[in-house]
């Protein structure tokens, strides 16, 4: 074991970060993977069982851990409870019609549906796709793309995903920062996804104006989504006026707004005790709140341990660019996982304090924008994401033909995201 302490702290957190992926790879959940890595990183890193357990007990109780672990859980709840009281049924339902552009009609479904973290979500709107599509020129293959890359289109951004909301705290930054930042992103997905079935005839298509149908029924269905986010934010911009020493102010509005608007969908769907059971005793639910604590364990070990100072020293002295370590962490990772969750909670808290070691804490906000792009890009083009896999058996689609489809605009989102990074510091450099 000593020949091992005294070996490369990088060895050693190379040595971490793949028994993490192996494990995940194995099918062991998130949260124990993110748990035995924060144990190896202690052992490796030369902790004491005593300093291991003070530095996972301080992480637990940290109010940052708690209230995030509760705003994801209550979002799953939200989640499951549209989608077990029919309400999402209704939501789509209420759009049909409302839209005569073929192609928007195409792309709306899987759009709406992403307005929510569904796991597996792209099996949801394939359905609907494929409806629109089946009297139309399209093949399996431009399909399933189409589903898949719309579902994704608000993952850089929404406020409504574990991963932009696990950024935020690993980051230590405001949320609403990142978004504005960030959310340009989704006009670029929608752009490269138009892209890809640009020529394709679509005059056959089942998408036609409805006269008859107004706009108002469809805006009903989505006040719980309008009340999460215009609830969460005043009530967040309240709380940090009142209670200026609350430094969770927006953790907690964004609670608040989640169980008013859960409260809202049960009341709404007339739903019963044993729906709304089935929905808050789901195991899953567990198992999210256990990973989203594991994560944050391991980000304190890597503090406690000392981990990070020693590989950024290590860094330093044999000049590894910055900006490749922010680019190649989190698309390795995302490609491995295929979970953006998995590659924001095993690379941001090595990455963040790496940015302020380097001198480049200023710009902090570039780096995570570049984190974030390129571990999306790999989580796209992951073999393993389960949208992915879904929706190739729904449309039984090869997934060599989907790739065709998916790999050049993720190449275009990822040299966007270079780009926009360079842009980014520019800014901040400037008006520092």
């Amino acid at each position: 074991m000593s020949i091992i302490l005294n070996t490369s702290p990088i060895l050693r957190i190379l040595i971490v970060f793949v028994l993490v992926l192996i494990a995940i790879r194995k099918n062991v959940s998130l949260g124990n993977a993110f748990l035995l890595g924060a144990i190896l990183t202690g052992v490796l890193f030369g902790l004491t069982p005593g300093a291991m357990l003070f530095s996972a007990t301080g992480s637990i109780l940290m109010p940052k851990t708690l209230s995030l672990a509760a705003v994801v859980t209550l979002i799953l709840v939200l989640s499951s409870s549209m989608e077990q009281g029919g309400h999402m049924d209704r939501l789509l339902s209420n759009f049909r019609g409302l839209v005569a552009n073929p192609r928007l009609n195409l792309a709306i479904f899987p759009a709406l549906i992403g307005l929510l973290p569904m796991p597996g979500g792209a099996v949801f709107s394939a359905p609907m796709v494929k409806e629109l599509g089946n009297k139309s020129q399209l093949r399996p293959d431009q399909l399933s793309f189409i589903n898949y890359w719309y579902r994704h289109i608000w993952e850089y951004w929404w406020p409504l995903y574990p991963g932009i909301l696990l950024a935020a705290t690993l980051a230590d930054m405001d949320l609403g920062i990142i978004m504005m930042v960030m959310w340009p992103f989704t006009i670029v997905a929608v752009s490269l996804g138009s892209l890809s079935i640009k020529g394709v005839d679509l005059k056959h298509a089942t998408g036609k104006r409805d006269k008859s149908r107004s706009v108002g029924p469809f805006l009903k269905e989505l006040i719980p989504i309008l009340m999460v986010i215009f609830i969460g934010l005043g009530a967040s911009i309240f709380l940090s006026r009142v209670f200026p020493g609350l430094y969770i102010a927006k953790e907690v509005g964004l609670i608040i707004a989640l169980i008013l608007s859960i409260a809202y969908v049960w009341f709404r769907n007339g739903m019963d005790g044993g729906k709304i059971r089935r929905v808050v005793i789901d195991p899953h639910l567990l198992k999210v709140f256990y990973m989203i604590i594991a994560i944050l364990i391991f980000k304190g070990m890597l503090e406690d341990s000392h981990a990070v100072t020693a590989i950024s020293r290590e860094l330093i002295e044999f000049s590894v660019p910055l900006t490749l370590i922010v680019i190649a962490l989190p698309f390795m990772v995302g490609g491995i996982t295929g979970i953006t969750i998995a590659f924001v909670g095993s690379t941001f808290p090595i990455i963040v304090p790496l940015v302020h070691s380097m001198g480049e804490g200023s710009f902090m906000l570039a780096y995570v924008m570049l984190a974030l792009v390129s571990g999306i890009a790999g989580v796209l083009l992951s073999p393993l994401h389960l949208c992915l896999l879904l929706s190739n058996q729904y449309f039984e689609a090869l997934f060599g033909r989907v790739y065709r489809h998916l790999l050049p605009p993720c190449v275009f989102l990822f040299a966007t995201g270079c780009v926009y990074f360079f842009f980014v510091r520019w800014i901040m450099a400037r008006f520092s």
